[in-house]
């Protein structure tokens, strides 16, 4: 489903997905409540048992049979041509890399019409509502990034071919926004009430070297107090993420004069220690990381340098490493350290003439990992709600907002926005809502699980 040509579906590969996902609610919910950690009913096939503590699945069962929970249902049914049409008009408004301010102002103004009398953006443009509980004594958090990764003047316009919507970032993470919003209007329309307060965010900065700048406030000093976290990022609809993969990313940046290639040949050339760079780099860090947890590299962007008859006076790469364990992300990382040096040592010991290069190594992204256990409540519950929709829940990593939280230690997942899509990233991506309001749905339980209904005790661990 990765290649798309001209905009279009393939349609055999459309029907796999269809198929797998129609096979997905096949006589699951009553199949995975009493098998519990079974592998051998329909939703489980490919995906390794989740251990359940029944508490959680009895918890979620009685809250989908509440009256309230039952109405807000319907109205998530019966809010798909709205919320349909609330994807397309957040879809178009852009909101590249460090430039969400517009998207974020009209995100506001929709959870007002919603319902919520507090909302606001706080300093470094999240944008936060607040919904109180009974008791506030505790506060849930729903999130959906308002940053796309496509640069400014990028086309964002909707594209509409069947059901299928075509744009840059329909999907990754607009959906996730919409989800949000529509848990609120669902809730209000059905007069849930909560025990704990409810924050509905769209945060800034989770994409590229936005570097999780929106949730890192929020889990600062100068955030609110949050006590669970459940993010929407990432299309499964069986996503439960409560695992954060760490990442530190580098922009390094040989220096020297810089000169003609005839004239000025036997300065230190900063292309020759940037290539050393690069080639002693992925020598080490290969046998690096073919044993451990696992852990990543790579060179993903390089540039300098003016003409091919002149010696560059800069050349600059940059790097991303990931791993889900501290401590070989922290290994990896020295290797890039070594091999920066080591390779500007050699191309300055062999210049015949000139100063010497330098190397600057800028660190432009650094996100935290860690690890929740799967018998964390918030955990529980989300296997639980997945299940209790026909879904075999896939527990697992990512590197989302959920991060900052996580390596923390306080409760947070991720879950996925739902429907059925492609081309993340990409200005071919589409998104087509196959049964997206089941998602809506089960974010709705686990909000509700966390928070607590007003009138319903939760379960305790």
């Amino acid at each position: 489903m990765s290649s798309l040509h001209g905009g279009s579906v393939p349609v055999v590969a459309l029907a796999v997905f269809q198929g797998l996902l129609a096979a997905r609610h096949t006589d699951c919910r009553g199949a995975t409540l009493l098998a519990l950690e079974s592998a051998a009913t329909p939703c489980a096939a490919g995906r390794s048992a989740v251990a359940q503590d029944a508490r959680y699945l009895e918890e979620v069962r009685a809250l989908a049979a509440d009256a309230g929970v039952q109405r807000a249902f319907r109205a998530i049914e019966e809010l798909e041509p709205r919320t349909h049409g609330d994807l397309i008009l957040l879809t178009e408004i852009p909101a590249p890399p460090f430039k969400e301010e517009q998207r974020a102002k009209r995100y506001a103004e929709m959870l007002r019409e919603a319902g919520l009398d507090s909302v606001y953006i706080d300093e470094v443009g999240n944008v936060i509502g607040v919904r109180r509980g009974r008791s506030s004594e505790k506060t849930v958090a729903l999130d959906g990034h308002l940053d796309t990764v496509f640069p400014e003047g990028t086309d964002v316009r909707v594209r509409i071919r069947g059901d299928t919507l075509f744009a840059p970032g329909i999907g990754d993470d607009t959906r996730g926004l919409v989800l949000v919003l529509t848990v609120l209007r669902a809730m209000n329309q059905a007069g849930i009430q909560t025990e704990g307060d409810v924050l509905f965010i769209g945060t800034v900065g989770e994409e590229g070297l936005g570097d999780l700048r929106g949730v890192k406030h929020l889990f600062s000093a100068e955030g609110p107090p949050i006590d669970a976290w459940i993010a929407v990022d990432g299309g499964d609809e069986g996503r439960v993420l409560h695992q954060g993969i760490g990442s530190r990313r580098y922009r390094i940046t040989f220096r020297g004069p810089g000169g003609h290639s005839w004239g000025a040949f036997g300065l230190a050339n900063p292309h020759h220690a940037l290539g050393r760079a690069v080639r002693y780099f992925a020598e080490s860090a290969d046998g690096y990381t073919r044993t451990g947890p696992q852990t990543s590299y790579n060179v993903g962007r390089i540039g300098g340098g003016t003409s091919v008859n002149a010696i560059p006076f800069e050349s600059w790469m940059e790097v991303d490493m990931r791993s889900v364990s501290p401590q070989r992300l922290a290994g990896v990382d020295s290797i890039l350290q070594t091999s920066i040096r080591r390779a500007l040592d050699e191309e300055n010991a062999v210049r015949r003439h000139g100063p010497p290069l330098t190397a600057d190594v800028e660190k432009v992204g650094d996100r935290p990992s860690g690890e929740i256990p799967s018998s964390t409540p918030i955990v529980q519950r989300a296997i639980a709600a997945t299940r209790y929709f026909g879904t075999e829940p896939a527990p697992g990593t990512g590197s989302t907002d959920s991060n900052i939280p996580i390596a923390k230690g306080l409760p947070a997942i991720t879950i996925g926005r739902g429907g059925v899509g492609d081309g993340g990233h990409s200005p071919g991506e589409w998104w087509l809502n196959e049964k997206g309001d089941i998602a809506i749905k089960k974010a709705l339980l686990i909000v509700l699980a966390e928070a607590g209904l007003a009138t319903r005790r939760p379960a305790t661990p």
